[in-house]
């Protein structure tokens, strides 16, 4: 039978042997523990593709060589030329030029053999990739250049050093706007062991660390009003820090007070910001170490100030791809991101927060509630961490009073043609409510009479 088919059972055990192989090697390859870099996922990736994807610096080998991202590569080797040459100043003032490229050239393989030293930790961290065995000595040239120049990039923004004039991040806007977008992306990425090592390697007497340093060049990312370092790096110092990324979460996660409080059956939504306050609930802006951190108390919703800007859709849009992906991970922001949802549902919702100052929002309120509304589609949550929360605002919507209240105001405060028809209405009952008093008085007088 195997003679009239044309195949033979042997090449079926081969071809089922090569098959269980290939499983296998690929599984060894992306479902490492220490994967904390990925590539976004597809289904997340479509829905806004700029929100993933480098504008103009590539970090890690992901998106290095691209071909629109290698003029910023000229930007890397200054300030790692800048570097080598403050390192040597400080270590003898007067050199010979011929001794200061051997200098520089021992400083720099010092730097590489570092790195080397922890390049299979690091490469491990990238998933689907073995990029140390696949780029061989240029992937720890990469993790050199590209982590010097974060470093050195924070160091300036802190006024840690001095930033030349023609330096083209700090003199032009649109270069730094680039780069703050491009150091927030899943995809871009090194891991945060590289920097530490290269930051203990340079770093200058008496320096902030480098978690205070990453901290103070994203102060506005969340907010117009930045957050006390000095209570949120000794919450940080001692976690396992992965990446920019991942410290960005924990510096909301970390201080949010009900992290603890979840719920994994299902949970129900609550109402927009409209139909609350027409139930009643009030608004207050809060302030707390933490956007996360939203409370119900009392008929007041408790809600922190966030910052709505160009980034805004970008770092939301990582920081839940990568809770999505990354393994035994808590969706604590990806909740934070459907609660906000359920809250914004039109214009009007985000007017409304607006106005008590809790969102600042520098788009058009148009282009912000599109933004909330698409956020979380295609994501799961496991965990939900404001079951609490919804469930108070629902039993207080759930009352007869503000249940009353909400059908009332939604169905007669809404509409400016039944507003006035109210108001009619009030005005004839008051007039009719006058006449017979008037009828009684005029009758009591004329049986005086």
């Amino acid at each position: 039978m195997a003679a009239e088919s044309g195949r033979s059972n042997e090449s079926v055990v081969i071809s089922v042997g090569s098959l269980v192989s290939s499983l296998r090697n690929r599984r060894r390859r992306s479902m490492l523990p220490s994967n904390c870099i990925f590539k976004t996922p597809s289904i997340l990736f479509r829905h806004k593709e700029i929100s993933f994807l480098p504008n103009r610096f590539s970090i890690g080998p992901m998106h290095h060589g691209n071909q629109n991202l290698v003029p910023a590569e000229k930007i890397k080797i200054e300030y790692l030329e800048g570097l080598l040459s403050r390192v040597i100043i400080s270590r003898s003032q007067t050199m010979p030029d011929e001794a200061m490229e051997i200098e520089q050239q021992n400083i720099l393989s010092d730097w590489v053999n570092a790195v080397k030293k922890i390049e299979k930790e690091a490469s491990a961290c990238y998933e689907g990739h073995d990029y140390a065995a696949e780029k061989g000595d240029e992937f720890a040239k990469i993790m050199v250049i590209d982590a010097v120049f974060i470093i050195e990039l924070f160091r300036k923004h802190a006024r840690q050093i001095t930033i030349e004039k023609d330096d083209p991040i700090f003199s032009m806007s649109c270069m730094f706007q680039f780069l703050r977008h491009d150091l927030i992306l899943l995809e871009n990425q090194i891991p945060w062991l590289v920097l530490e090592t290269l930051f203990e390697k340079t770093k200058l007497p008496s320096e902030k660390s480098l978690i205070e340093l990453t901290l103070h060049f994203f102060d506005n990312l969340f907010t117009s009003y930045p957050p006390d370092h000095t209570k949120i790096c000794p919450l940080i110092n001692g976690h396992d820090i992965k990446h920019i990324l991942d410290l960005l979460r924990l510096s909301l996660v970390l201080p949010y007070k009900e992290i603890e409080n979840r719920q994994i059956s299902a949970w129900q939504p609550v109402h927009s910001v409209t139909r609350l306050r027409e139930a009643g609930v009030k608004f207050k802006k809060m302030a707390t170490d933490s956007i996360l951190d939203i409370r119900f108390s009392q008929g007041f919703l408790e809600i922190p100030c966030l910052l709505i800007q160009e980034t805004t859709e970008t770092i939301f849009r990582n920081l839940i791809s990568y809770e999505q992906c990354l393994s035994n991970c808590r969706p604590i922001f990806t909740s934070y991101a459907k609660i906000i949802d359920n809250l914004i549902d039109t214009t009007n919702d985000m007017e409304i927060l607006c106005k008590e100052e809790i969102f600042d929002n520098w788009l058009s309120p148009e282009d912000a509630t599109q933004f909330f509304n698409k956020l979380y589609n295609d994501t799961y949550v496991k965990e939900f961490y404001y079951v609490e929360l919804c469930n108070k605002l629902n039993a207080h919507c759930n009352q007869w009073w503000p249940r009353w209240r909400a059908a009332y105001v939604h169905n007669y405060f809404t509409k400016p043609w039944v507003i006035a028809a109210q108001i009619y209405a009030i005005i004839m009952f008051g007039l009719a409510c006058g006449k017979p008093a008037k009828n009684i008085n005029y009758c009591s007088n004329l049986a005086c009479i």
